[in-house]
């Protein structure tokens, strides 16, 4: 009898992974040798973080903010054997854009990498007037084809859904407001059939109620088809004396309707504890941008930054983790 397999998608043998270490009880788990990207990896970049990864001809590829010197952030693209050892290109993602209205990069942060058929989507939180939801293909990863902003600014933690649903192209996001330190947010679905014209916005998941993610919520990486409905990560915020601290958490969402929300977990999955989490440029800070999946074993690796700074690498078990959603919901 075949094995009944709960992540939907094609294996990748070669994923990074750990098994849980000896006397851990936790359902998500730390690479022991965090973080695998340090600050300044090439001369004029000064940190790396809220980067995504995708498996790519055998290896893995992945975009990268890099904020410069300058404290500038752009896009880099990036290439590793096995996931956690990195080579990033040291000049940024050039965009071939056709209307030079909407051409100018400035700045570029927070990406994530879709793919739809055959093509690779870039998302990011562009800057046009205020930031807003970039986007852009490539088959190769050596052209990329910028298309038009999903959204009006102000919006953010743009997240597309990996197929289409109901015959259109569906996106998480997160409205907000102008300034860097946001104190609201929640997540919403659009859907578009063409990836330009989006509408039947529906709200997802709002903050709170718990502390953990009273202040706001964000879409993280792409949400991971399951035979138990699509798998979300999501970071959510809790205000404290000392400021902001954010923390990751999941949540199942309807696989035919994924506004619904099946099961969502009431405690985090992950909060800063170490140190490349609590100390950075921004303390205190875990924010899932990125996963790769293993669909013939269940397995999950899972890309953070790190106190704005660095990026970081755990681990889980579908299974497992799907178990844990559904008794801590």
């Amino acid at each position: 009898m075949a094995m009944t397999r709960t992540i939907i998608g094609e294996p990748v043998p070669n994923i990074p992974w750990q098994d849980r270490p000896a006397g851990c009880k936790e359902v998500v788990w730390r690479h022991s040798k965090n973080p695998i990207i340090g600050l300044r990896p090439f001369p004029k970049a000064w940190t790396v973080y809220n980067s995504s990864v995708v498996p790519y001809e055998g290896g893995f590829i992945g975009v990268f903010r890099v904020d410069y010197r300058c404290m500038t952030p752009n896009l880099h693209l990036g290439r590793s054997r096995d996931g956690l050892k990195w080579q990033i290109e040291e000049e940024r993602i050039q965009f071939i854009c056709p209307d030079p209205e909407i051409a100018e990069m400035n700045f570029a942060y927070d990406p994530r990498l879709c793919k739809i058929e055959d093509r690779y989507y870039v998302i990011w939180c562009n800057n046009y007037h205020g930031p807003t939801i970039g986007l852009a293909w490539t088959k190769d990863f050596k052209t990329f084809h910028q298309m038009e902003n999903a959204f009006l600014p102000y919006n953010r933690n743009g997240v597309l859904f990996p197929r289409q649903i109901g015959g259109k192209y569906a996106m998480l996001s997160r409205p907000s407001g102008p300034g860097a330190a946001i104190a609201f947010g929640d997540i919403f679905y659009s859907e578009s059939p063409d990836l330009c014209y989006w509408g039947k916005h529906r709200v997802v998941l709002t903050r709170g109620p718990r502390k953990w993610e009273r202040v706001k919520v964000g879409a993280g990486p792409v949400p991971i088809e399951t035979t138990e409905g699509w798998l979300m990560f999501y970071h959510g915020v809790a205000d404290t004396c000392d400021g902001f601290v954010y923390s990751f958490g999941a949540a199942l969402l309807d696989i035919d309707r994924p506004w619904k929300v099946r099961y969502r977990c009431k405690v985090p999955l992950i909060a800063p504890e170490e140190i490349y989490e609590t100390t950075g440029f921004v303390g205190d800070v875990v924010f899932p941008v990125a996963t790769i999946n293993d669909s013939a074993t269940g397995r999950i690796a899972i890309y953070y930054g790190c106190a704005d700074t660095v990026v970081g690498v755990a681990y889980t078990q579908v299974d497992e983790l799907i178990a844990y959603i559904k008794a801590n919901s």
